[in-house]
């Protein structure tokens, strides 16, 4: 129990660990790339910097955010439940500290850290797009549409980075309202190209988000054959820490029953599978194949709203009692 509990404590550290680590990728990807173009992307910060060019600098882009996802998480309190809930307070807590210090060093710098738009958009969306996707991984949250797209995720399949990119849309197109001076010609002129910045960025970190999570859930499926079985299997489970399952089989051209051992793992565990396998049979045959998705204990839990059954009529009650 004590060692269950130690593990327990030591894997909230490495996420919270992982959390600010993500959190400070966002922070520098956007406060030092992103922002100084004026370029306005999705999200919380998105939104926050809509109000920070719209009062001419006067609001701080952490402050509209800090404030913006505590009403979130005020109304997503019941779907995403308690941890979630308390994770993301610390996320936005510390991601609002991280932009509200980069966001005084880079914009006071007085001039982009990188002066090509282009570049500096993509760099700033794929450091952002990372960050995200780590927070993600390890059960946390940098808040704003990452809060939305985690209820959705909670009752679908529909992926992260998809609902960030619907919902991010609006709040990039909304730039085109920002002040100007100037006729409406110039203004579509000027706002336009950074509309497409923001799009790009907006798409370039859901896309990067989406690559992180997914490439941390692929899993591996092996099939290993061979006379030392029992002694594989035990170490699989003892030290790899994975199931396996025996399935009988034969080898057709010797016409001799065997074992077969199939095991699902990470894909970052595949090494340690074939170290374990090469250490106590060399001789061993192996497939290893890529598998999409595995789902259950250990591995991730499935997302599908099932279908609420129709309720009896009350024709359907009347017929079953006169039966009875």
């Amino acid at each position: 129990m004590t060692r269950h509990l130690k593990l327990s404590s030591l894997t909230s550290i490495k996420d919270y660990i992982m959390i600010v680590f993500g959190i400070l990728l966002y922070a520098v990807g956007f406060s030092a790339f992103i922002l100084p173009h004026e370029i306005v992307m999705g999200g919380m910060t998105g939104f926050g910097t809509l109000i920070y060019f719209a009062t001419n600098k006067a609001i701080p882009v952490a402050v509209t955010l800090y404030v913006g996802n505590l009403l979130l998480l005020a109304i997503a309190f019941r779907v995403v439940g308690k941890q979630f809930v308390m994770r993301t307070i610390f996320g936005t807590t510390v991601v609002a500290l991280s932009i509200g210090f980069f966001e005084n060093f880079f914009m006071n710098l007085g001039h982009p850290l990188i002066a090509d738009i282009t570049m500096s958009a993509i760099l700033g969306a794929v450091l952002s797009g990372i960050g995200v996707g780590t927070i993600f991984i390890h059960n946390g949250s940098s808040g704003g549409t990452d809060i939305i797209a985690a209820m959705v995720s909670k009752v679908s399949n529909v992926s992260i980075g998809r609902t960030m990119v619907f919902v991010d849309m609006t709040i990039v197109a909304s730039s085109i309202f920002l002040p100007f001076d100037g006729t409406v010609a110039e203004r579509l002129e000027a706002r336009v190209p950074i509309i497409v910045y923001g799009l790009v960025v907006t798409y370039v970190i859901a896309f990067c988000t989406d690559l992180v999570i997914n490439t941390n859930r692929q899993a591996t499926q092996f099939m290993i054959f061979s006379t030392k079985w029992r002694e594989i299997a035990d170490v699989i489970n003892s030290e790899a820490h994975r199931g396996v399952t025996v399935l009988d089989g034969m080898g057709w051209y010797s016409k001799k029953e065997m074992k077969i051992l199939m095991v699902w793992c990470r894909r970052m565990e595949s090494v340690t599978i074939f170290r374990i396998v090469k250490a106590i049979d060399d001789n061993a045959f192996i497939t290893q194949g890529a598998v999409n998705g595995v789902f259950g204990k250990g591995f991730d839990t499935m997302r599908v709203k099932m279908k609420k059954k129709p309720a009896a009529s009350a024709s359907d009650n009347s017929t079953d009692n006169s039966t009875n």
